[in-house]
């Protein structure tokens, strides 16, 4: 695998983890026929980011960046990353960002309680639309929530500039849209072949997120920051 496909393959790990995407599903497991609204999701999901990815991604070719360097990621900002990552880690390991959490968490319940107080609705718009349980809204949900995020972007960017042809092309956009919407995927999935396991795992996974989210952060944080960091080094010697 080379360095521009391995940029691809770690950005669309990170895409995985969507804030968006994750509550979008939890609301919608929650809801009557939650396999209509997850396809009606996906679908809106795909219609957008497939779509536009691939608009992006052609139109770069003849651009001026066509001739820029293979490698768009440099060791030194490989390595910048990694410790970054770790500093992440050491900060998520000790504790430290606990006091800015507990501020967050404080300024969030003062303003949920002040729209509350004005009869303001609490929740997102895209959470109010899925708590109506209709599939055709879910599409629409799913389509306004998929356009490119930042990792995308710069995942077609890697994309092009390792300019393997039309068709793996077309491939390695669709893979990254699919693993963009992995979090949706594997429930619906489960419920379209086992309902009443897919749930189970379901309910033991959000309990154990909730009990060991940190320490799975941590260690996903040092692993990846020692890979770009390695990668880094390796890429100077």
């Amino acid at each position: 695998m080379c360095s521009s496909d391995l940029d691809v393959f770690l950005l669309s790990l990170v895409a995985i983890f969507n804030p968006s995407l994750l509550a979008a599903v939890t609301v919608m497991l929650l809801l009557p026929n939650p396999k209509r609204l997850m396809l009606g999701y996906v679908l809106g999901a795909y219609t957008t980011s497939i779509t536009l990815g691939l608009l992006i991604v052609f139109s770069l070719h003849g651009s001026s960046t066509e001739t820029t360097s293979k490698h768009t990621i440099s060791p030194a900002e490989d390595i910048v990353v990694g410790l970054l990552l770790l500093l992440i880690a050491w900060i998520l390991r000790t504790g430290r960002d606990q006091p800015f959490q507990e501020r967050r968490r404080i300024k969030k319940e003062a303003t949920l309680q002040a729209k509350r107080e004005a009869g303001k609705p609490t929740e997102s718009l895209p959470l109010r639309l899925l708590g109506r349980g209709d599939p055709k809204v879910t599409f629409v949900v799913g389509a306004l929530l998929s356009f490119p995020g930042v990792s995308y972007l710069d995942a077609l960017d890697h994309i092009h500039k390792l300019n393997p042809g039309t068709v793996p092309t077309v491939l390695l956009v669709i893979y990254f849209c699919l693993m963009q919407q992995i979090l949706l995927e594997l429930p619906l999935l489960g419920y379209l072949f086992a309902p009443d396991r897919t749930q189970a795992t379901v309910t033991r996974f959000k309990d154990t997120i909730a009990r060991r989210g940190r320490p799975a952060a941590v260690i996903g944080s040092v692993a990846v920051g020692m890979v770009l960091i390695a990668r880094g080094v390796i890429t100077l010697l």
